[in-house]
């Protein structure tokens, strides 16, 4: 396992955790009053936007190698469009589950499906990047062993971090400390961007402390 494909994989990931950063901090120099509890709504879709852009420009550019197969231009915009409706699917289908854990069915509708955008943006999109609409390649990347590279084996631990930071986000909302972070879902989408970011910095140091033991077999 070659040191500068770690450096790459650690650049990529520190540039990703920044621009969450970034979005709590540049806005507020445009914004009267924006801050990331007060205008939650607001900065979930400003970190969503920046951190889906960011990662499809780095998968462009740093991780092009990752599908050598060339395509026809009516191919990619099939695979483009099919990527679409594999993220909206995906917002659908967290909105559900989140709503199935105990989140309001009829209020804060707004809330819960921006909450789902930005844990898909955090997961799914990551995998349609990386993978494209392959399901199968999805099993088979957070199966047991399936990862085939260390941006696989990335991907499994930022998109663990990130739903379990999003579960544990959770637990404060029924006590009763009355603080503004527990108002649904500051504090899921809060333990979301934590557990992203975690699992951006854990995911290189945790491949090189293991790069002896990691075997990649292709696929």
């Amino acid at each position: 396992m070659k040191e500068a494909e770690i450096r790459r994989l650690l650049a990529a990931n520190l540039l990703c955790a920044f621009s969450v950063i970034l979005t709590a901090v540049v806005p507020a120099f445009f914004w009267d009053g924006f801050t990331v509890l007060g205008t939650h709504l607001t900065w979930l879709c400003i970190c969503s936007v920046c951190v889906g852009t960011l990662n499809i420009i780095l998968h462009l550019v740093v991780k092009a190698n990752l599908t050598p197969k060339r395509s026809s231009f009516a191919q990619k915009i099939s695979r483009f469009l099919k990527c679409c409706i594999y993220f909206f699917m995906s917002c659908i289908l967290f909105h559900v589950i989140i709503v199935l854990y105990g989140a309001p069915l009829i209020e804060s509708v707004t809330e819960t499906f921006l909450f789902s955008v930005l844990l898909s943006t955090f997961t799914t999109l990551q995998c349609l990047c990386m993978l494209g609409p392959n399901i199968q390649a999805w099993i088979r990347v957070f199966s047991k062993n399936g990862a085939t590279s260390i941006w696989e084996s990335s991907l499994q631990i930022t998109t663990v971090c990130s739903i379990l930071g999003a579960w544990f986000g959770a637990f404060p909302i029924p006590l009763d400390w009355d603080r503004p972070w527990q108002v649904w879902p500051i504090s899921c989408s809060l333990g979301a961007t934590f557990g992203y970011m975690a699992g951006l910095i854990i995911a290189p140091l945790w491949i090189h402390w293991n790069r002896k033991q990691l075997t990649y077999k292709s696929r």
